[in-house]
């Protein structure tokens, strides 16, 4: 259970999933069609859906490439933070909107998997959140040409690494779109 006092509530947490950041990314349609289930499920259950949207230098606020991609739309009322840090907690109203909403426990998909996916999750973690990582609701665009690992090892490693994360009196783990119960 959440190390956060009076916080029994469950979000689903969108980060990152704009037309300049998954454009071109390993499985693209696959996840954003995982990621539009994981949202259907969570508005069908009451479960408050958060976006996270990044802005910087290259990717301008306003413009196409800042804008969610067209298959992911908040619905009235759903909170969307913007962000200008990897960690979507760094900076940002996040916190208090899931204090507001007496958050304790996340559901995280988005992108990218080896930056803003990894940064959330374990700021999350330390800020003492249950954090449950959508394995096959993530995912990142190839960066071997700097010496990162095949795109698909990179969400494996993220996976494997985040089933076995553990901390005094929170929950970490990965769990698949299907698998999610926003009811329970």
């Amino acid at each position: 259970m959440t190390t956060l006092n009076d916080r029994p509530n469950s979000a689903l947490i969108v980060i990152d999933v704009q037309n300049g950041v998954v454009t071109g990314v390993h499985k693209r349609d696959e996840v954003v069609g995982n990621i539009v289930g994981l949202v259907d499920k969570a508005r069908g259950a009451g479960v408050p859906v958060i976006w996270v949207q990044h802005a910087d230098e290259d990717l301008l606020r306003g413009s196409d490439d800042w804008q969610l991609v067209a298959e992911l739309k908040p619905a009235a009322g759903e909170t969307v933070i913007e962000k200008h840090y990897g960690d979507a907690f760094e900076d940002t109203t996040l916190e208090s909107v899931l204090s507001d909403l007496g958050v304790g426990k996340l559901i995280v998909a988005g992108a990218e998997t080896d930056a803003c996916i990894r940064s959330s999750i374990h700021g999350a973690f330390a800020r003492g959140y249950d954090t449950l990582l959508v394995s096959d609701a993530h995912t990142a665009g190839d960066k071997s040409q700097w010496g990162a690992p095949p795109v698909d090892k990179v969400i494996a490693h993220t996976n494997l690494y985040w089933g076995f994360q553990a901390a005094p009196g929170r929950t970490a783990g990965t769990a698949q779109t299907a698998e999610i119960d926003f009811t329970s």
